[in-house]
């Protein structure tokens, strides 16, 4: 059962309705960039703002168009021109992988991608969206990717339309510089969308958007064709995971505004809600959206009826001021789309990036470069498989340094004294915790070059390992081989019940006997001392000593 929260009831609808104005320009301008229309912003703000509100966890956030799922819809407009109800039916199936996702409890994990990954997305994900509207700002139709937008920049420079780009300079600088003062009455987004849409009355000869259709939406039957079905289901997916993260991030902010904690995988049921109803309607997908959530709180929201007055809000311009908005030329539009694609821009860590590890700073390039001009999914893909490997490398460097050779650093004097009388023929080895497969290539040699020839009993004590996988089961594997065939004797100490079935699952007991495992690192010490005393014993009498026959390497 829902509950409804209404101990704010008047700071939710002042924040709701605010964030409302706010959402106004985006949603009109979303749509167009999506390629579907205004009308399909409109529709997507209003469906995705308001079912994410009352279903999801993170009750401050306001959802709607954002700009990472724009961009996704206007590459499959660009493939699927014509057919509008396959696009909507991806935004429909995206909705219903997010349900599946936080019914799985996925949400938990999608906030595991690392922040230099996030970063360089969102950044390049802004610098589609203004590269895009630059040769709108120029006064000409907006091309369906960047390589085309780049190409047809000198082209539009050698015909530019000065007024759409007096216009959307215009626009651009009333957002910027609206004082603060007067965006607690008009936001300056609306204002720019207002005193834009005025000049260019007055102006004229410039392109808007013409007639929008008024009224409630016609709904869309989900249309799955074989030709077209791979593409669809491929946006789809894209959509889910990249609305998951938007949406997920945003919320984390208002966790930090709010002092609250927000319930990812019930998030993501929201969103999912919003998003098929969405496409049920003609609506394109929304996620979280950090700018309108952030000025909701500002405002006053604090619970889910922001969100769901927003949405209303929306609901209600629709049904009655479509026919004003017709007149809302393309550059302004195209001016709002470049603050936002600058807004995305992640500037905060790029001023700073330079400070910081230089590795998380070339990752953040690459995955700028592959957004940008190769894929978003697999600039997402790509930036979590290094990220990955060099937390990887770092960790086992750790474990590396941690594997220590102990004589010099048992504090235990009877130990000490153990060591000291076997007169550096015994090597201790203390696996710090769990040794990880990074780290497992390097034991063997570790061991080796510790070892060198003067030891001749070798103690490995895995105390403090919970666990271990097929990696380091085979690094000891190693260390054990190596042992035997040059004569030296290996014991093992601190088995746990896990450590102990994974070595003997997988044959690397066989190198060692039953009377070499030891329960505490103190009785391998005992008896490793008694070994080399009577190993000492022996060659004094001139008896010859082996401690375990050599094997042939």
């Amino acid at each position: 059962m829902i509950k409804i929260d209404t101990s704010n009831l008047r700071g939710d609808i002042t924040g709701g309705i605010t964030a409302g104005i706010v959402a106004l320009p985006l949603a009109l301008a979303f749509g167009v960039a999506s390629g579907l229309g205004p009308i399909a912003g409109m529709y997507g703000a209003i469906a995705v703002g308001f079912f994410a509100a009352l279903f999801g966890g993170t009750p401050s956030q306001i959802s709607g168009p954002t700009g990472p799922m724009v961009v996704v819809l206007a590459g499959l407009f660009a493939s699927l021109t014509g057919n509008p109800a396959l696009i909507f039916t991806a935004v429909m199936l995206a909705g219903a992988i997010q349900i599946a996702m936080g019914f799985l409890g996925l949400g938990d994990y999608i906030r595991l991608v690392p922040y230099p990954v996030i970063s360089g997305f969102m950044s390049g994900i802004g610098i589609i969206i203004i590269s895009l509207q630059v040769i709108v700002l120029m006064g000409h139709p907006s091309p369906s990717n960047t390589l085309d937008a780049i190409g047809d920049i000198p082209a539009a420079v050698s015909a530019i339309n000065p007024y759409t780009l007096a216009l959307g300079i215009g626009t651009l600088i009333i957002a910027y510089k609206w004082p603060p003062s007067w965006g607690k009455y008009v936001p300056g987004t609306l204002a720019a969308l207002l005193i834009g849409t005025f000049a260019s009355l007055i102006v004229g000869n410039v392109p808007i958007l013409g007639d929008i259709p008024t009224g409630l939406p016609e709904l869309v039957m989900p249309v799955f064709t074989g030709d077209s079905f791979a593409l669809v289901l491929e946006a789809a997916i894209i959509l889910a995971v990249l609305g998951a993260i938007d949406s997920l991030l945003t919320s984390l902010v208002a966790d930090n505004m709010t002092r609250t904690r927000h319930n990812s995988n019930k998030e993501l049921v929201g969103q999912g809600i919003g998003n098929a109803f969405a496409g049920f309607i003609g609506g394109i997908a929304g996620a979280g959206a950090t700018m309108r959530t952030f000025v909701n709180i500002r405002t006053g929201g604090r619970g889910q009826i922001s969100g769901m007055v927003h949405a209303l809000l929306l609901l209600a311009i629709v049904l009655g001021l479509g026919s004003l908005a017709s007149y809302i030329p393309h550059a302004v539009l195209a001016g709002i789309l470049v603050k936002a694609g600058a807004d995305i821009i992640d500037w905060s860590y790029i001023r700073k990036a330079h400070k910081g590890p230089r590795f998380d700073l070339i990752l953040m390039a690459i995955v700028v470069a592959m957004t940008v001009f190769v894929d978003l999914i697999q600039a997402v893909g790509v930036g979590v498989v290094l990220a990955a490997i060099a937390y990887v490398k770092q960790v086992a460097q750790v474990q590396l340094d941690k594997l220590k050779n102990m004589p010099d650093h048992l504090d235990d004097p009877e130990e000490h004294a153990l060591l000291e009388q076997a007169h550096g023929q015994v090597r201790v080895f203390d696996f710090g915790g769990p040794l990880s497969f990074g780290a497992a290539a390097d034991v063997g040699h570790h061991v080796r070059e510790k070892v060198k020839d003067s030891a001749q009993v070798l103690i490995l004590d895995f105390e403090r390992v919970p666990f271990m996988d097929v990696s380091a089961a085979r690094a000891v594997e190693t260390i054990a081989v190596d042992a035997k065939a040059s004569g030296k004797l290996l014991y093992v100490s601190g088995l746990s019940s896990d450590v102990e079935s994974v070595l003997t699952g997988l044959g690397v007991d066989e190198h060692y006997d039953d009377s070499s495992i030891f329960t505490t690192r103190l009785d391998a010490l005992k008896s490793a001392a008694d070994v080399i005393s009577q190993a000492d014993a022996k060659a004094k009498k001139g008896e010859q000593v082996s401690l375990v026959q050599p094997q042939p390497a």
